[in-house]
This record gives structure tokens, sequence and C-alpha cells, in this order.
């Protein structure tokens, strides 16, 4: 009887210190610009979910999380686990073993356990929902010819958009295109009028399956419906990739007229993805449909850099001669970016890329999928992925 009194005691006292070093975490890492920030005791290991919107490369705003719990002594006396979300939906987590005190020490992997039932229904500081950001993004477009003398046409715009977050998963879009050089471009491309007007809902399904819903108004004169799915393998180099849209074609001239021709098109993408980890190079093979109802196969090969990615890609339909080219990706300055409560956000896009076909104008009109939206591209769907995230750890502390 007399151990129990003494235990009840020692617990009594020590609830205040668990609560202020919990509150002292989540403070620090508000502070460092993380949202949705939750931190809890699971007997002696930690749970600890943050929303990176401060840093552009996800590796980063990883390394200061982790510096952050390390610095505080959270896995000292256990285990700590980091979930890393976006837009409120859970990526990663990050282990960080008992004992741990290098970031590079992390285990990094796809998904949750039973470690978001635990935390997800605590109170979020810094919620992230219904802040708005205001992002730029530059937009330059080449056609290359083989004949009659020309070289390339070219087009260059800035194309704003205003993003938000309605509630955990879901993200509103409204862009406009401001078209600022056009040689060898004309019809609609050459107004100002709007550009992606999505609504884009993001969520998690069991065995860690990753998703994404998309309606709107996309690129590629195409507006619709889309849905984006990923499932991780257990060996995390594999992952298995599927995608379905139905879109009608249309476009808005201006801001007081929408054409569109009735047509419904289907278009699909399913196939892997392998990762070779020692060189952040990303394999793509496809199998797929596109707006024209080609079927065609097509392979990339895409080398990751912390501001950069690089690389190039073949494909092949039935209705269309081979094709192939380069793409280069880069992220764009400020590479942190502050928000200051509920004002919204001014900064540059995520990135930008280029892509050049070698196949020229005789196959532009094929081989097209829309994006849907405003910042999708590769090195953006690859910020999420855990050997990325792992040796970027690796490489800022060096």
């Amino acid at each position: 009887m007399k151990r129990i009194l003494i235990y009840i005691i020692m617990c009594t006292l020590s609830l205040p210190m668990w609560c202020q070093r919990t509150q002292d975490v989540i403070d620090q890492l508000v502070s460092l610009g993380f949202e949705n920030v939750r931190c809890v005791q699971d007997g002696s290991d930690w749970i600890v979910t943050v929303e990176n919107s401060a840093y552009k490369v996800q590796s980063q705003g990883a390394n200061k999380a982790v510096n952050c719990l390390l610095s505080a002594g959270l896995s000292r006396q256990g285990s700590c686990r980091l979930i890393l979300t976006h837009q409120n939906v859970p990526q990663l987590t990050l282990t960080l073993p008992q004992g741990t005190t290098l970031p590079e020490e992390c285990q990094v992997r796809y998904g949750v356990d039973d470690s978001w039932s635990k935390v997800k229904g605590q109170s979020k500081e810094n919620t992230s929902l219904f802040k708005v950001d205001l992002r730029v993004y530059p937009q330059l477009y080449l056609k290359n010819y083989f004949f009659n003398g020309r070289v390339y046409d070219s087009m260059f715009e800035l194309s704003p958009a205003l993003e938000a977050q309605l509630w955990p998963g879901a993200k509103f879009t409204a862009q406009v295109v401001f078209p600022l050089w056009a040689q060898g471009y004309d019809g609609y491309v050459t107004t100002i009028r709007p550009g992606y007007l999505t609504l884009e809902q993001k969520f998690l399904l069991p065995f860690n399956i990753q998703g994404a819903a998309t309606v709107g108004n996309f690129d590629n004169q195409c507006y619709g419906g889309d849905l984006d799915l990923m499932y991780p393998f257990r060996n995390q180099h594999w992952t298995l990739n599927g995608r379905v849209g139905v879109v009608g074609i249309g476009n808005f001239y201006g801001f007081k007229n929408f054409y569109y021709n009735g047509e419904t098109h289907v278009y699909w993408s399913v196939g892997p993805d392998y990762y070779w980890r020692k060189y952040n190079t990303q394999f793509r093979l496809r199998a797929e449909q596109y707006l024209l109802n080609e079927i065609g196969v097509k392979f990339e090969a895409i080398r990751h850099f912390r501001y950069l990615s690089v690389g190039f890609y073949a494909e092949k339909c039935n209705k269309a001669d081979f094709n192939g080219g380069f793409k280069f990706i880069a992220v764009l300055p400020s590479f942190r970016q502050k928000r200051h409560g509920y004002w919204p956000r001014v900064d540059m896009a995520q990135s930008a890329g280029l892509n050049f076909n070698m196949g020229g104008m005789e196959v532009s009109y094929y081989y097209r999928h829309p994006y849907v939206t405003a910042d999708d591209n590769i090195q953006k769907r690859n910020q999420f992925n855990p050997f990325f995230v792992q040796s970027g750890l690796n490489e800022i502390k060096k």
C-alpha cells in the first residue's frame, strides 16, 4: 500500500513537468513555422505531427523538425515518431529510436501505423485550415520545328494562383493567366484568362495507399475529374501508381466566354516506380491511354537533387511515331517562406520546369494527359519519397 501511494505521488508531481515539456516542444516547432503541430506521450515514447509549409524542400523541413526533437531530448528515454503531413493527411513517418543523437539515424517510411490513431484526435497548434497562399507560377512554352526554317515559337506567362486549405485534405486553387510574351502563338492562349480552378481532396486508405481526387478546370483545355493513387510496397524502393480521369474539352476565352465541344474523353495510366537510393534516381514505367484514345507506353528516368530534377523520357503509342525528350524542374526561391497569422502569403511557386520534345510539332498533338493542379510535377511528388528525405537529412548535415 505504501508503494502504491508513493507511485501516485510521484506521478502527480511529474505531470506538470510532462505537460510543460510537451508544450515547449510544440512552441519550438511552431516558432520554426510548422503547422498542424501535435505532441503526445505514449508510455515512454513520443508521437509528434508537423506540416511543413515553411520550407519548399521537404528534407530541409524534416531536418529542422528532427533537430528540434533531438535538442528537446525526446529520444533519450524512449523512441520518438515524427509524422509528416500534407494538407493534414499523413505522408511519412520518421522514427527516432531510443538514444538517437543525429538526424541521419532516423528511419523513414511511407504512411503511418497505429501512431496516427493515437494522435489525430488531439488539438492542433498553428492549424493550416483557411490559410491562404498567393503563389506566382512562371510558365515557359516552346514549340520546336524541323521545317520551314523555323526553330522555336515561344510564350511566357506569369500565373498567380490563390490557394487555400478548406478542411483536412482539401485545397482550393483559383488561378489567373497573364501572357507576357507570345511569339508564334495565337487564339485564346494570348488572352488574360482563368487558369486552374480546382478542388483537390487528398486521403490515406488502408495499406498506406495515398490518393488524391481532383475536379475542376485543368490544363490542355480539359475540365472534369481525376483520381490518382499510389501504393508503396514493403520494399519501399517500389511503388505502384495508377491514375484515371474523365474530362471534357473546353477553354476560357478571356473571362466572359467558355467554349467546349461536348466531347468526353477518358485517360488512364498505370505502372511501377523504382527508386535507386544510391543516386536518388527514379525510374518510371507506364502503360497509358491518352486524350485522343491512343494506347501507349512511357519510360522515364529522373535524377533528383535537392533543388533540381533532371531526366529524360521515351514513349510510343499506336497513333504516333516514337517520341522522347528531356525535362528540367527547379525549386524556385525563396526557399523559406514566412507566414504571419492568417495574412495571405505571397511567394513564387514551389518549382517550375521545362520539357524538350524531340518529336517536334509532328507528335505534340499526341501523348497528352492534363496536369490537374497548378503545382503538379514529378519533383513535387518526389518530395515525400522516404529515400529522398533520408538522403536530404544526410546531405544537410554535411
